[in-house]
């Protein structure tokens, strides 16, 4: 009986989910996106006969994986590089049809002298009362002005009837976002009104009317403007784009401006080569000191070595952010304790922030501080594996610490690290928290057109071009994010090409 509660209610619960996620797939489609409802109905068709057809019990559980990896890696690296192929930017941010629409529906003061209007509240409802130079009035049903949602108005001749006293200026200025919402039309009239003062309404018509061919009349003057599907914008006679702009596909466009555009070109291979050496550095010290803290804390005659393995192991405890922006306030410029020390010591008050050599020292130093401990973790263990034989064998030849560690420590614990630098060269490559937080990419070139610093790295630069640049454009972010995922690929092949061939070694 037990059993059978237990199927009845997993069937409800997956009845429930369905609707759900239906309901969900049909608010996707409304919105506009039609693919994204697609895919979502084949992910739900999919999960509803792996779950539910016995034929498919064997996929149960490589399922959940595989669509997890669909979704959350698979798609946004696919939707980047398409977003790459486009000119999608804060300028161009909507669909041809959604443009057109748009502009079909903007709305221009015709000729015609306006009526004033007055507001009559009634029950917490008002009534709009309009009046002609004269003396004809029209009024409105009871209607709500609480949002700013559209509403359509049929206006009534005002009778004999006696409205209630219309409301002062203030209320008016408070409602007035509502009242900019309405469309009233008059009796026997098709042409709307809207509120053109604090005090009159005026008629409007439609500034475009739509041509066979595809281009839009202005009603007012008889030009015409043009969609031009090349630059994604309609174009006046005279070649002016007008806003908004949409979404067109561009080819290898953004792609050619990263390599060979002068605006970028610049820049970009400069911070391109800071981002490789800055990766390559950071591997370098944090493994270099790493290494060098694990063999002397491997050293059995050292007195105290939990207390010093537990202090020079804090660093990694602390949220990285945490210790980024701590370091920030320790190198201020003026107020800093590190340029205080220096300054007792030696007379130096290095410009840690405004100079680029300075900006890069800073960074590595903080990143090394920030990586040594996990460096000194993986290679403390790795030493303990070594055979005590060899050390032993060592000192019998009167070899010394420095043979020791060059001839024996080292070679047998570089091999099986590699494949973790390679992952954190790869991570480093990607670092975006520490220059953001730390130098936000500056100081600036000086000669860049476009946003961009000596410390930044090619995902920090991204970001600034896709959210800081006065366009923010979107796509060539994209194309920059897609040759770094490229490049993150290749390292990745290459972290298991090598891990592969340690294993196969080790047998």
């Amino acid at each position: 009986m037990g059993g059978l509660n237990m199927r009845w209610l997993l069937a409800s619960l997956g009845v429930v989910l369905l609707m759900a996620g239906l309901w969900l797939l049909l608010g996707v489609y409304q919105a506009g996106h039609t693919l994204s409802a697609v895919g979502g109905l084949v992910v739900m068709a999919a999960s509803a006969w792996v779950f539910l057809s016995p034929k498919a019990y064997a996929y149960r559980y490589l399922y959940p994986g595989v669509v997890a990896v669909l979704v959350f890696i698979v798609f946004p690296a696919v939707y980047t590089t398409g977003i790459g192929f486009t000119n999608y930017s804060s300028s161009n941010l909507l669909s041809f049809d959604r443009v057109t629409a748009y502009m079909l529906s903007e709305t221009t003061t015709a000729d015609g002298a306006g009526m004033a209007f007055s507001l009559h509240q009634a029950g917490g409802q008002y009534r709009l009362k309009l009046s002609d130079e004269a003396g004809q009035s029209w009024v409105s049903p009871l209607i709500k002005l609480q949002d700013n949602k559209p509403q359509q108005l049929q206006l009534q001749a005002l009778g004999t009837e006696n409205l209630p006293e219309k409301e002062s200026i203030k209320t008016v200025i408070a409602k007035q976002s509502a009242l900019k919402a309405l469309r009233v039309t008059l009796p026997n009239q098709t042409q709307p009104w809207r509120l053109s003062s604090l005090s009159q309404f005026s008629p409007t018509q439609l500034l475009y009317q739509k041509n066979a061919d595809g281009s839009l009349r202005n009603t007012q003057d008889g030009s015409l403007i043009k969609p031009n599907f090349k630059t994604g914008f309609y174009e006046t006679a005279a070649g002016e784009n007008l806003i908004p702009g949409f979404k067109v596909n561009v080819g290898f466009s953004n792609f050619t401006r990263i390599f060979a555009s002068d605006d970028f070109q610049g820049p970009m291979f400069k911070i391109f080569g800071w981002t490789v050496l800055f990766a390559f550095l950071t591997v370098v010290f944090t493994f270099v000191v790493g290494m060098v803290l694990a063999v002397v804390l491997n050293w059995e005659a050292l007195r105290f070595r939990g207390v010093y393995r537990t202090l020079l192991f804090l660093p990694y405890a602390v949220p990285g952010f945490i210790s980024i922006l701590v370091f920030r306030g320790l190198f201020n410029e003026s107020f800093g304790e590190i340029n205080m020390v220096l300054n007792g010591m030696f007379g130096l008050r290095p410009a840690w922030f405004s100079d680029p050599f300075n900006a890069k020292a800073m960074i590595l130093i903080v990143n090394t501080w920030l990586g040594y401990p996990y460096i000194m973790l993986l290679c403390s263990g790795l030493i303990k594996s070594i055979p005590s034989d060899l050390y032993e064998a060592s000192a019998i030849n009167g070899a010394g610490p420095l043979t020791n560690l060059f001839k024996i420590t080292l070679p047998l614990i570089l091999k099986p690290m590699m494949p973790l630098l390679i992952a954190s060269f790869a991570f480093n490559f990607n670092n975006f928290v520490l220059i953001s937080l730390l130098t936000d990419g500056r100081p600036d070139f000086i000669d860049s057109k476009v946003p961009a610093g000596t410390t930044d790295i090619l995902v920090s630069y991204t970001y600034r071009l896709a959210f800081q640049d006065s366009g923010q454009n979107f796509g060539l972010a994209a194309a920059i994010s897609t040759v770094i995922f490229a490049l993150v690929a290749v390292l990745s092949l290459i972290n298991l090409k090598l891990t592969r061939v340690n294993q196969e070694e080790k047998r």
